[in-house]
């Protein structure tokens, strides 16, 4: 079978095939026994908000052009979409809730978290307008959680402080003038739940007005949010060199992989790996090998230089493997096939929250308060499970590849600085104006089922870099990059463009590199989108023009999930360009796609959505809107 039909990841395709020997069924298999996919939700032309459906509206004319209640195409479309924004918002403003928690135990003396970053928690006490001066750490933190929690205890009109503290001002501004600012992130995905149920709102453009608000939310309330309190707690990313793809799994160790979205957990599963080595070496090991996928892996890889085993769409092949003796997961992307596929080996799935549980798997009850017992019992147990490993059944490709990560704000501003001391923005911008660095391109999110596996991502950015783009990414997307060898100061040499290349390599020389910054920095998981926006916000602030004024853009080229969505909603919202490469469930509403992707949002937001479906005609596109964006400035 050829499986670069499926993949570009050497290892991805080395495990399909074994996976089709060991007749163990992965994610491709049931995307093929699914076409072909309904048409009518390809298009978001269904609903079944109502007992009454579902309905679904003929998109050719022909057959219903409304549903039992009245509702039309656009109105169904776009009561679809807002459920789904406020989905992803859900997901992220929950996980931002874990951290304020967390932040609070982290107040309280000799519990499991402390504060190991003061001078982010002073950067972002200042932002929140408290005063510094002579206060502790832990006092300083108390204030700090008790403002989070306020946004959420908050049964007035004013909208959320952290927004206030975070977002540019012109943009509050527009977004007051729209009545999109949110209050209680809480209050907002209740309403946008309850407009949208039957009999509730029916304006198409309303409704896109309430997808605005959720995309906020989700910046605001679980994005910033929850990526400020993580660097006060676990620390703010500095470059750190490690390794990817599924060779950094070791034949001759305990495999434990930590998958999933909040670093809770993960972090003191890698304490109490080098706690435990002993034990692991009392088990016949040479030690514990941990490895990370998806977004808790990108958490670990920036803080602790733990290299990632894959991204969403191969999490199957780690297991695939045979040599995984434990996967640990929180929240988010986790697929339920896992336990299935993990039955046909020795690997244990543990499952960790009460909201993520798995038939097939082991369930440990994970609990802040208890985070070191909860930790050490899952990675005894990893240890245990060793001795059960089935050597004749491993298989661990022989491909990995190495990476920089951990480009924070704070990183880059430090790399720039050792350029500029007293103006660290300057180089880049100089370079930015004088047309060495054509722009920036932000790509971000996930894989698709429905593109050839890291395809995109890596196609896209290639094209992108060899014409002086500069690319920052998160997520899945940056393990695809990674995984393809784009974050190393060699692929400065091999891919990039001469000037963005010449401007790499300054940088790098004058921040001891002795060698390019890569043509792509990996700036975290998903929720570090907010480090993004941050970066634009400094860079417009420094130029004096808006964000929308910027010569950047976004994409997610592989977008799958809900939370794609609303950080994409939140994009627009910023007035950046935001492209996607898969096509979203929207076309079914003309009036509704011709307002995401024409002249309506963008004269409302500064930006719009961008679908194209072939990478290097995406690359292209966002190339020409760089190209504008510049002519507009005059440089």
């Amino acid at each position: 079978m050829d499986y670069g039909k499926m993949t570009i990841d050497p290892a991805a395709g080395q495990l399909l095939g074994k996976a089709r020997k060991d007749q163990v069924e992965t994610v491709w298999d049931r995307f093929e026994a699914q076409q072909p996919q309904c048409g009518f939700g390809l298009l978001g032309l269904c609903c079944r908000h109502c007992n009454q459906g579902p309905c679904r509206i003929d998109p050719f004319g022909e057959g219903p052009k409304y549903g039992i209640c009245g509702a039309d195409a656009d109105l169904i479309v776009a009561r679809n979409l807002l459920r789904q924004v406020a989905a992803g918002a859900a997901a992220h403003v929950d996980h931002a809730y874990e951290a304020i928690e967390t932040l609070k135990i982290a107040t309280e003396e000799n519990g499991p978290y402390t504060v190991k970053d003061p001078d982010k928690l002073k950067a972002v006490a200042a932002k929140l307008d408290l005063e510094v001066a002579g206060k502790n750490n832990l006092d300083l933190a108390k204030e700090i959680v008790d403002i989070a929690f306020g946004d959420f205890g908050n049964h007035t009109g004013a909208p959320m402080k952290w927004l206030l503290a975070t977002a540019p001002q012109e943009r509050v501004e527009t977004w007051q003038k729209l009545g999109v600012l949110p209050r209680n992130p809480d209050r907002e995905i209740r309403e946008a739940l309850h407009q949208t149920t039957m009999g509730m709102d029916a304006d198409p453009v309303n409704l896109i007005l309430a997808t605005v608000k959720q995309g906020l939310v989700d910046a605001y309330a679980g994005l910033h949010l929850a990526t400020d309190l993580q660097d006060i707690l676990f620390g703010t990313p500095a470059p750190v060199a490690t390794e990817a793809n599924l060779g950094v799994l070791q034949e001759d160790y305990v495999n434990i992989i930590v998958h999933g979205h909040e670093p809770m957990l993960s972090e003191k599963i890698v304490e109490w790996s080098k706690k435990l080595e002993g034990e692991a070496q009392a088990a016949g090991a040479k030690g514990i090998q941990l490895a990370g996928i998806c977004c808790t892996g990108n958490e670990t890889l920036m803080r602790q230089g733990i290299p990632i085993a894959t991204n969403f769409l191969a999490q199957e092949l780690a297991i695939i493997t045979g040599a995984v003796d434990a996967m640990v997961v929180d929240v988010q992307c986790i697929m339920p096939s896992l336990a299935r596929v993990a039955a046909c080996y020795h690997t244990k799935i543990f499952t960790t929250m009460p909201i993520v549980k798995m038939p097939g798997a082991e369930h440990i009850d994970f609990s802040l308060a208890e985070a070191d017992k909860k930790a050490e019992e899952i990675v005894r147990k990893g240890v245990e499970n060793f001795r059960r490993r089935d050597k004749s059944r491993v298989h661990i490709p022989d491909v990995k590849t190495k990476m920089l990560g951990g480009f924070s704000v704070e990183a880059i501003v430090g790399a720039l600085a050792k350029l500029d001391g007293e103006n660290p923005l300057k180089p880049l911008v100089d370079n930015i104006i004088n047309g060495n660095i054509l722009g920036a391109v932000g790509t971000v999110g996930c894989n698709n089922a429905k593109v050839v596996h890291d395809s995109f991502h890596v196609t896209m950015v290639k094209e992108l870099i060899k014409h002086n783009v500069l690319v920052v990414t998160t997520g899945c997307s940056a393990q695809a990059l990674a995984k393809a060898g784009l974050m190393v100061p060699e692929a400065a040499d091999k891919y990039a463009g001469d000037t963005l290349r010449t401007v790499l390599t300054a940088v790098g020389n004058g921040a001891g590199l002795n060698a390019p910054l890569p043509p792509v920095l990996h700036m975290g998981s998903c929720v570090d989108n907010s480090r993004i926006g941050d970066l634009l916000s400094a860079l417009a602030s420094y130029l004096n023009v808006p964000i929308k004024a910027l010569p950047v853009a976004a994409s997610a080229p592989e977008h799958q999930h809900e939370k794609a969505l609303s950080i994409g909603t939140w994009a627009v919202s910023l007035g950046v360009l935001t492209h996607l490469g898969v096509i979203p469930q929207v076309l079914g509403g003309r009036k509704v796609t011709e307002i995401l992707t024409g002249d309506t949002a963008e004269s409302l937001l500064g930006g719009k959505f961008y679908v194209e479906t072939d990478p290097i005609k995406a690359a292209h596109g966002l190339i020409e809107h760089i190209q504008a964006k510049r002519h507009a400035l005059g440089i």
